[in-house]
């Protein structure tokens, strides 16, 4: 399909910003992630099997920001995105639908949920169904507590996930895309390397072809999503993984997917595997 000479020109001034900027592998080479001075998490990897030959090393998105953005994560007293996870933490214990139960009722502490955020997305339990974060708290709250399903992107929503994403803070990435998931990151895979929209441009072209390049007033990074749930400050709020992906699909002038669609869960599936040994960060920080 023919581009209207407009959109080939928007397309071209795009291209030619990718090209004009400075190809950094590395933009914080000396950069450590130190939490609360206590905890140091992995931001750099050697490329596991879904980038080996592609990537030759693998850097979380922290190591693509501003000094005083990067410091912001250091300090939980810092981190503005900690007033969304302790609204998490009461979700986490407030008694909700037909059936009198809280999250804690089942699963006590909501420290019991450390691991979870960094195997996700997985298969559910009858392997039937690729599921996100998201589609297990769900299930949790329509089929055991008996109270309504959250939109993907309510407050709620990412508040809790955040809560319970943070709980993983430090474990490395790790997800399956074996068995009844390999279709899925198969797929993923392919809309990851799929041109959109008016400007034909895929992931690939921003997170891979040009990681380390300015794009406006934005410095490309891979496009890990070990930080997400994160605290974007042009946002002033939390955005999830598929919320990020809706606004990366928008920029290439596309109809997206929706927050939750299979097409964005085989995505989370794939760009998960991408960043395979990352550390979950909890709830990064980004511009």
């Amino acid at each position: 399909m023919r581009l209207p000479y407009r959109s080939k020109l928007a397309a071209a001034s795009v291209l030619a910003v990718l090209a004009a900027g400075v190809a950094l592998a590395d933009p914080s080479p000396d950069a450590e992630l130190v939490v609360n001075e206590d905890l140091t998490l992995v931001t750099r990897v050697a490329p596991g099997p879904a980038v080996a030959g592609v990537l030759s090393e693998v850097y979380s998105g922290w190591l693509y920001r501003e000094a005083e953005t990067r410091v912001m994560q250091m300090d939980d007293f810092d981190n503005p995105a900690m007033v969304f996870v302790d609204k998490g933490l009461d979700l986490w214990d407030k008694v909700d639908g037909t059936e009198g139960k809280s999250c804690a009722s089942c699963h006590e502490g909501i420290e019991s949920m450390k691991g979870v955020r960094s195997s996700m997305p997985k298969m559910n339990g009858a392997a039937t169904d690729l599921w996100s974060l998201e589609n297990f708290v769900n299930d949790c709250r329509t089929n055991r507590m008996g109270a309504e399903a959250w939109k993907w992107n309510s407050d709620d929503m990412k508040n809790l996930t955040s809560a319970i994403s943070l709980q993983s803070r430090g474990e490395p990435m790790k997800v399956s895309v074996e068995g009844a998931a390999a279709d899925w990151w198969e797929r993923g895979k392919e809309i990851y390397y799929t041109r959109y929209g008016q400007l034909e441009l895929a992931c690939a072209n921003c997170h891979e072809d040009n990681a380390g390049n300015m794009i406006r007033a934005d410095h490309l990074s891979q496009g890990q999503i070990n930080g997400f749930p994160t605290y974007r400050l042009k946002d002033a709020g939390v955005v999830s993984i598929h919320q990020r992906f809706v606004g990366c699909v928008r920029d290439t002038r596309a109809e997206t997917f929706a927050a939750g669609s299979e097409e964005f869960r085989a995505l989370e599936l794939y760009v998960a595997s991408r960043g395979e040994g990352l550390s979950i960060e909890g709830v990064s920080v980004r511009p």
